[in-house]
């Protein structure tokens, strides 16, 4: 009986011991509960944590509506604008080359045949209005002369003809029919001197060259620079239609702007133009179209813009390379940044403040791209405010 005493009580301690443990368990698993955090912890009153807002909540006809809740961390990483049209001017590069104006630009005709017995000038020179160029023996330009001096000489012997023939009427001893015949030999005789005066002004000659009637000088018939020569003294000159030399006056010239076919109609008389040559680094050339060639190049398929620049001080070269710069002027358009624009499918979406932090997601149909910013051509109007960053985050 002693024996199984002793047995109970150890049993009864033993079961005291692990109810001892089994609270001392609790108290220590409740502490950590608590400290947790958790708003479901049973250490913590009832109702002293608020449940946390949600981040947007989906509201309408399947959810499109948006709302970002007071309260919510969102709010803090989005960023909306009101759309505003602004003007946003494009500009058009194409390449362009200087020239020489065509209308201070000539090309020296021989105007008979002959042999280049002089070249008074040299490429390049810089030659004045009535300066000698070059002298030709021309057996043309003689007969020419000759012509001339039998014209004169028959249209002298005719005047005295007819003033004869008119005194000897007047005195009662001639016929009529003799002044008529007088007066009409006078009229044939000026006549031929007025063609043969004619022929010799043509030919640009009004004096022999050094008492020789075969020379004729050839005189510049404007100022300006020799850019072109293709003739050297003792050069037989034999067709009329090959130019001895060219004179340009380079104190103004063109730029000439190759604009490509689908670029024309940005392009029109009058349109200011900033130009820049590789001659000149760092230095911006203002001008502004004369006007755009009504035919295209059929094989670079563009039209020549042409504007006229001054060129006193000689800076600008024909020939010398180009880029013009056309500024395109555009109507007050919407544009939007690239932040807000969010790929869907095929389409491109934007999110459209339609209340306070309510949003609706909506399809836009964009233009060209200009930086960082794209031209919204459909879907946006002026004065709509627009999601332009944090959209990602209501984008599912």
């Amino acid at each position: 009986m002693i024996f199984r005493g002793k047995v109970r009580q150890k049993k009864r301690a033993g079961i005291a011991a692990g109810a001892l443990i089994i609270v001392v368990g609790a108290g220590i698993g409740g502490a950590l509960w608590g400290s947790g955090g958790h708003d479901s912890a049973p250490t913590a009153a009832p109702g002293s944590l608020k449940k946390p807002a949600p981040k947007f909540v989906r509201q309408g006809e399947q959810g499109k509506r948006i709302v970002v809740p007071e309260g919510s961390p969102m709010r803090s990483q989005l960023v909306v604008q009101t759309l505003e049209p602004q003007e946003l001017p494009r500009t058009l590069l194409v390449p362009a080359t200087v020239e020489a104006d065509p209308s201070r630009t000539v090309n020296i005709l021989p105007p008979v045949t002959g042999k280049v017995v002089e070249l008074k000038v040299r490429l390049g020179d810089y030659v004045t209005k009535g300066q000698v160029l070059a002298v030709l023996a021309s057996g043309d330009f003689a007969q020419a002369g000759s012509d001339l001096n039998r014209a004169r000489d028959a249209l002298q012997l005719s005047k005295q003809a007819r003033d004869r023939a008119r005194g000897v009427f007047e005195a009662g001893g001639g016929a009529g029919k003799d002044v008529e015949q007088a007066e009409s030999t006078y009229t044939q005789a000026l006549e031929e001197y007025r063609r043969a005066e004619a022929r010799i002004k043509a030919i640009g000659g009004s004096a022999p060259v050094d008492g020789k009637t075969h020379h004729l000088a050839i005189t510049a018939p404007v100022s300006g620079d020799v850019i072109a020569l293709s003739t050297a003294p003792g050069a037989f000159v034999n067709d009329a239609a090959v130019p001895l030399m060219t004179i340009a006056n380079l104190d103004a010239i063109w730029m000439t702007a190759a604009v490509p076919e689908n670029s024309l109609a940005f392009v029109a008389k009058g349109q200011k133009v900033d130009l820049t040559l590789p001659a000149y680094p760092g230095e911006v050339f203002h001008g502004a179209v004369s006007f755009v060639g009504a035919v295209l190049d059929p094989d670079t398929r563009s039209a020549r813009a042409r504007i006229a620049l001054s060129n006193r001080d000689g800076k600008f070269k024909p020939n010398m390379f180009a880029n013009a710069q056309f500024l395109i002027p555009q109507e007050r358009q919407i544009f939007v940044a690239n932040s807000a624009l969010l790929m869907n499918n095929d389409s491109t979406t934007v999110f459209v403040e339609t209340a306070p932090w309510t949003f609706v997601r909506r399809t836009v149909e964009l233009g060209f791209q200009e930086g960082d910013a794209a031209q919204v051509r459909k879907g946006l109007s002026p004065g709509e405010r627009l999601l332009v960053k944090g959209g990602v985050l209501l984008n599912d």
